[in-house]
């Protein structure tokens, strides 16, 4: 396995790594949460919720088979956060990844207009965003490589011209583009359905992963 692999998997999961600046981070996401909540029972309006739920459930999909990749291949996921964390929660998650992916749907979405019709720069606005705060988020990650703290294997990953579109297609457009696709639904019972599903496929592969392979990821 590489160096990142073998320090991403140092300390996974382990507990006394917990530092204190995760608990106010963590009242944040309530507080965001319960705001949200609170203006969806009285507007009857659980979209932002929706697209929150959405984000996070396709993102946890994305560490876990990212997770199956270091496994299978016996050498590396194809990203790695072994940098400094509260918590490595997988060998390319941590605490601190997961607290702003779990919100980061809901700032799309508070970003999009409530006219889904409208067009930025000729692009429907909701798709401008995604791929607005998808550009964004490649180019954080960018430094966050060059500081060793989210590393990159594989060819096709690491080079720069072919590496960030596949980074920006697979890594964060297909987030939005999955919250796009759910907020469509035209009723709260089929877009809780979808995200019911996402969360279930994730909760079987890591069944099958940690629970009947025992693989650690």
């Amino acid at each position: 396995m590489t160096e990142a692999t073998q320090q991403a998997l140092n300390g996974l999961r382990d507990f006394t790594m917990l530092k204190w600046y995760i608990i106010p981070l963590l009242a944040i996401v309530f507080y965001i949460y319960a705001k949200e909540i609170k203006s969806a029972r009285a507007k009857g309006n659980w979209d932002a919720i929706f697209a929150g739920l959405t984000v996070f459930g396709i993102d946890f999909f994305n560490e876990t088979w990212n997770g199956w990749v270091m496994v299978l291949s016996g050498r590396s996921a194809f990203w790695t956060a072994p940098g400094d964390t509260a918590l490595r929660t997988m060998v390319g998650w941590n605490i601190e990844i997961m607290f702003m992916f779990m919100i980061s749907g809901i700032i799309w979405y508070h970003s999009c207009s409530e006219n889904k019709n409208e067009k930025i720069l000729g692009l429907p606005n909701r798709w401008f965003w995604a791929i607005g705060y998808s550009v964004f988020c490649v180019f954080v990650e960018f430094f966050l490589n060059k500081g060793g703290l989210l590393i990159w294997e594989y060819p096709f990953w690491t080079n720069t011209l072919a590496g960030l579109p596949l980074i920006f297609l697979f890594g964060y457009l297909h987030f939005y583009a999955g919250a796009i696709f759910v907020l469509s639904r035209k009723s709260h019972l089929t877009k809780i359905k979808l995200i019911a599903g996402i969360y279930s496929i994730v909760i079987i592969m890591n069944i099958f992963g940690y629970g009947i392979m025992g693989w650690n990821y």
